[in-house]
């Protein structure tokens, strides 16, 4: 049944409520079905759809108000949460600042599931994130770790990946030993420069404030009071990631990220953190988050892809039929 609803945003952020060239608004119109006629502050909005419509225009306002750019991002996590009972907390989302990057640009979770990881990582002394590529499992861990940094609530970051992964061996990569793991531990780089600044990250790095170490190189130690990452725990072994969780000492917090639909390993061979969460899910102080493509914050066709993959794995372990028995 088509129906008809007026609401009011405010002319001074209607272009930003709308985008460019009304990119936000048609995306509406097509992800619902609905017609949105803009009239002055007066939005005219038509169709089966439109109470779920003006709810979605009335959070892209809030967004607005509050001087946050509204992005297609924004928009299609808005209508992905239509029907969830956390819709009408989303307002809370980016009231949430992490920190500021070397450029004043404010990290902040943009989705629920982000907000939850950034409350769980607040929380808890250790954390799971697990999710897709494009949810910000690494790069919050990275803010919130330098966060921790800069408000002396820790002495030391400690940030490690496993250094095989993919089916390449470091024998096979050129250089010394510091030139074969680089290629690995490059996107935690990449994060810190951007948080911090090189300058800034360099002199920390040669102070040891700093650690980016394969994950090899914590066998044997004790981390007090560091905030620890460990990033691709998807293609730790069991073993690995048992020794990693055992170097945690007084005054530390470690996070670790994985997407359990990327793994690297051999054939046969469980990955450490889908056997730590199943291990240490019930256990107090340690708290896990799954992120889904609802999270994804990359460019939105990211998204689609994750979604499409999934569907289709599910009709590949459905074409997979048990052998026929046959009677003697």
């Amino acid at each position: 049944m088509e129906e008809k609803i007026q609401m009011n945003i405010r002319k001074d952020i209607i272009w930003n409520v709308f985008g460019k060239l009304d990119e936000n608004i048609k995306l509406v119109e097509r992800a619902l079905g609905v017609s949105i006629a803009n009239r002055g502050d007066s939005i005219q909005i038509t169709g089966a759809n439109a109470a779920n419509a003006g709810k979605v225009l009335e959070k892209l306002s809030g967004f607005a108000e509050r001087g946050e750019t509204v992005s297609e991002q924004n928009v299609n996590y808005l209508i992905a949460s239509l029907g969830d009972l956390s819709f009408g907390e989303i307002e809370k989302i980016n009231d949430d600042l992490v920190c500021l990057t070397i450029s004043g640009r404010a990290i902040k979770p943009k989705t629920l599931g982000q907000k939850k990881y950034i409350d769980q990582i607040r929380k808890n002394t250790v954390v799971f994130g697990v999710g897709p590529a494009g949810t910000g499992k690494t790069y919050l861990a990275m803010a919130m770790a330098i966060t921790a940094f800069k408000n002396n609530d820790v002495g030391r970051i400690v940030l490690t990946r496993p250094a095989i992964e993919a089916g390449e061996k470091l024998g096979f990569l050129p250089g010394d030993l510091q030139q074969k793991v680089d290629p690995y531990l490059r996107p935690l780089y990449d994060a810190l420069y951007e948080i911090m600044g090189a300058e800034t990250f360099l002199k920390n790095m040669e102070r040891g404030s700093i650690e980016v170490a394969p994950l090899a190189y914590m066998r044997g130690r004790t981390l007090d009071n560091s905030f620890i990452v460990l990033d691709e725990a998807q293609n730790t072994t069991p073993e690995q990631m048992k020794m990693f969780l055992t170097r945690i000492g007084f005054g530390s917090k470690a996070v670790v990220t994985g997407d359990i639909t990327q793994i690297d390993l051999p054939d046969g061979k469980k990955s450490g953190i889908k056997e730590a969460i199943e291990i240490l899910r019930d256990i107090e102080d340690i708290g896990i988050t799954r992120l889904t493509d609802k999270d994804v914050v990359r460019h939105p066709l990211v998204a689609k892809i994750i979604t499409a993959y999934e569907k289709y794995e599910k009709k590949s372990k459905l074409r997979v039929q048990p052998p026929r028995r046959y009677k003697k």
